[in-house]
């Protein structure tokens, strides 16, 4: 069969074609690519043919001459600028053949594998790219740069580690390969290899000084290896090469944040949505800001524009739950943070928050769902398991309970919380022995004083050593009502053989710890600590029932206060004005500042007004601080001698009580005067958050026996519930007492 021949262009003709070609690349790098590709026209349709045989447009290098090569060089030259302008033009379908056209042509052209690999990585087809990729490693081993492409196309394919491997295969070609370390670094630091990504980083700026991107994720890696102060400085070089970068400056917000800068934080989050003004991770970290900040509703602003911006942005849902729980809309944190877990399925914070909503809206079966939950995802979260053991003892499973605790403490040791919660169980439980001991760790409670006055003090802390011939300074660190309760350890001090006592407490307690038997003198804080250094010891009152061993059994008598005579004359004739009948003193609020007061304190003066058809019964007012107005100005009808906002201080409060029949209070300092003073005491109990002095389901309590009697809210019970059975029992109480006057 006949070849058919192919005329040798002249030298004209091939002048012509490279200037062709020439002109060709200078408007496709100005990007006129139609014009471009009207150009080559000739050279993707050569008069140039191969042997019909070979079905190919393939000149042999072995029976082409000079002339022949040059036209297939030129044309596969052809084909590869088409492609480019083709791309340029969104054609990438007419792109993708002209490239695999030239590689069809030119097997070797490893432009062509790179070029197409590129834009087949951009259109997703990633297995496609993988190996035109790795046929240019094939045909140039020595080809750094078809090694960094293989890599970044492995770390799409989510195989990071053989994504690494070839990022490390171009860096061994080429140690200086600025975009290698820079990706090697990507692959390292979502690998949690902080310490490896900073060095390739590193390494990549060593190369490129000028890359942002590098500045910035070397601050993300410094970040993360806690080194805050040089992530700051690789944040801000990052701006030095780029000023409106907004990540930069967003990343930048985020260490500010960490280290309290809070007004420079909100200044880099609102430069980054200067630049970018929809860009929701700043939303998100100007509302972490703002919350701290405690500009709480423009914390939400920020979140919810971010969920404009992102409706399934779970990390801003979560955010948003957190800021609407902090401002008490317990529904709607409880929504957005069931948004957050239909995002993100795997938010266990999410989860663990839902639950601590649904407890504070009292739902505890279903917040002890959420904890278990949380708990299946991430076994080692103690924080669950710490509030699924306040969950479970809100459910009275207290055995349940003090698991959860203890196991919160086998998965964090020295967890403060939990091992605070667990004490006061144990207490609340009898188990004074391990109860009492964990107690004393409460000064490693953050939000707690006993922390600071260790710190404080220049004296030792009295840890149970012989008190024989010293002295001890005994220093108020909790409530009025804590040091009543505990004030009876006083007088016991006096079997160590003690030299001297000196109490510190605040100025209402002063006169009714200076009539105290075993006190030697009373001080203010300021004076106390002026005269610590002169005492061997000092001492908490709440510390001395571990101090001495105290037991259900050996808690010191209850009665152990006096109220002064000289008082008692005092107030004598403002209550020689009530009308005859048994004096019942009154409290039905606490302080406002306590933890639990929402519980503990009742809504109002008239939930007690049932009491007032108790005949024979006259009320004496002991209200102070919160309340006071309602007592001043009692309903028409409702008799009351209010005297507590004449009341100095707890002497004052001691005369007036000393002379009472009964004493009907809710959980405050009153009830512990009252009991402390030997005075019938009934004392009305929340379901909620109990305090653990009260211990469990009893009516009474070996604090104060006989003279106490408790009245429990029940889980759902209103507090109107409460006061009937008070109003009953005092007609059943003072009718026996007043029939029996009678007889």
């Amino acid at each position: 069969m006949t070849s058919a021949s192919t005329l040798a262009p002249s030298g004209a003709d091939q002048l012509e074609r490279k200037e062709r070609l020439q002109t060709a690349v200078s408007l496709c790098q100005g990007g006129k690519f139609a014009e471009a590709l009207a150009l080559l026209q000739p050279e993707l349709q050569p008069e140039l043919q191969a042997e019909p045989h070979t079905g190919s447009n393939v000149v042999d290098a072995g029976d082409a001459g000079p002339e022949d090569l040059a036209a297939a060089e030129a044309r596969i030259e052809a084909l590869n600028i088409a492609a480019v302008c083709a791309l340029g033009l969104k054609q990438a379908e007419a792109a993708e053949t002209w490239w695999r056209q030239s590689i069809a042509e030119q097997p070797a052209f490893i432009d062509a594998y790179n070029n197409l690999g590129i834009m087949l990585k951009a259109l997703g087809r990633l297995s496609e790219a993988e190996e035109l990729f790795r046929s240019v490693t094939r045909i140039q081993p020595d080809e750094a740069q078809a090694f960094n492409n293989l890599g970044a196309v492995l770390y799409a394919l989510k195989r990071p580690q053989d994504a690494e491997q070839a990022y490390r295969q171009a860096l061994a070609l080429r140690p200086d390969y600025a975009e290698a370390h820079y990706n090697l670094g990507i692959v390292l630091y979502d690998d949690r290899r902080f310490a490896a990504a900073e060095t390739a980083y590193r390494d990549s700026l060593a190369a490129r000084p000028k890359c942002a991107e590098a500045h910035n994720n070397l601050g993300n890696a410094l970040k993360e290896l806690g080194r805050l102060a040089e992530a700051e400085q690789a944040y801000r070089q990052a701006l030095l090469v780029r000023a409106q970068y907004p990540e930069a400056l967003n990343n930048l917000a985020g260490v500010l944040k960490t280290s309290k800068r809070l007004p420079e934080a909100e200044l880099a989050c609102r430069l980054a949505l200067a630049v970018r003004a929809n860009y929701p991770e700043a939303h998100n970290n100007l509302g972490g800001v703002l919350g701290d900040l405690k500009r709480l509703p423009e914390a939400e602003a920020c979140y919810r524009q971010a969920l404009a911006l992102r409706p399934g942005y779970a990390e801003a849902h979560y955010n948003l739950g957190i800021v609407l729980q902090n401002m008490d809309r317990l529904p709607e944190a409880e929504a957005a943070y069931r948004d957050a877990l239909r995002c993100n399925p795997n938010a266990v914070e999410a989860l663990n928050n839902l639950g601590n909503v649904l407890h504070a809206l009292d739902r505890l079966p279903e917040a002890a769902t959420a904890y278990r939950e949380a708990l299946a995802m991430r076994p080692s979260l103690a924080e669950a398991q710490y509030n699924l053991g306040h969950v479970l003892k809100g459910l009275k499973r207290l055995p349940e309970a003090e698991a959860a605790y203890r196991q919160a403490l086998v998965l964090r040791e020295g967890y403060a919380e939990a091992n605070f919660a667990l004490a006061i169980l144990l207490i609340s439980m009898g188990q004074f022995d391990e109860g009492w001991r964990r107690y004393e760790q409460r000064n490693q409670m953050p939000a707690f004083i006993h922390g600071k006055t260790e710190a404080l003090l220049p004296i030792p802390k009295w840890q149970g050593e012989s008190l024989a011939g010293k002295t001890l300074l005994i220093w108020q660190e909790d409530g009025l009502g804590d040091m009543l309760q505990f004030g009876r350890f006083i007088g016991h001090l006096q079997t160590f053989g003690i030299k001297r006592v000196a109490v510190v407490c605040m100025s209402a307690l002063r006169r009714v710890f200076t009539a105290l038997d075993g006190v030697d003198v009373v001080l203010d804080h300021a004076a106390g600590l002026v005269d610590a250094p002169g005492y061997d010891y000092w001492v908490s009152l709440i510390s001395l029932p571990l101090r001495t061993s105290t037991t259900l059994e050996t808690i010191p008598p209850a009665c152990y206060l006096r109220a002064e005579p000289s008082l008692m004359d005092h107030w004598r004739p403002r209550l020689a004005a009530l009308p005859a009948g048994r004096r019942i003193g009154v409290v039905w609020k606490g302080n406002a500042r306590h933890h639990n007061d929402a519980n503990r304190s009742l809504p109002s003066l008239a939930a007690l007004a049932p009491l007032w058809s108790v005949p024979e019964l006259v009320f004496v007012s002991l209200q102070k601080g919160q309340g006071e107005d309602e007592a001043q100005r009692p309903p028409a009808g409702q008799p009351l001698l209010h005297l507590g906002s004449d009341v100095n201080d707890m002497a004052d409060s001691a005369a007036i009580v000393a002379q009472l029949d009964l004493v009907i209070c809710v959980d405050t300092s009153i009830a512990h005067l009252a009991g402390s003073l030997g005075k019938p005491c009934w004392v009305l109990l929340p379901a909620e958050d109990i305090d653990w002095r009260w211990m469990h389901d009893r009516t009474d309590t070996p604090w104060y026996p006989q003279t106490m009697r408790l009245f429990r809210q029940t889980p759902g019970e209103g507090w109107g519930a409460v006061i009937e059975r008070v109003r009953e029992a005092c007609v059943e109480s003072f009718a026996e007492s007043l029939d029996a006057q009678a007889s």
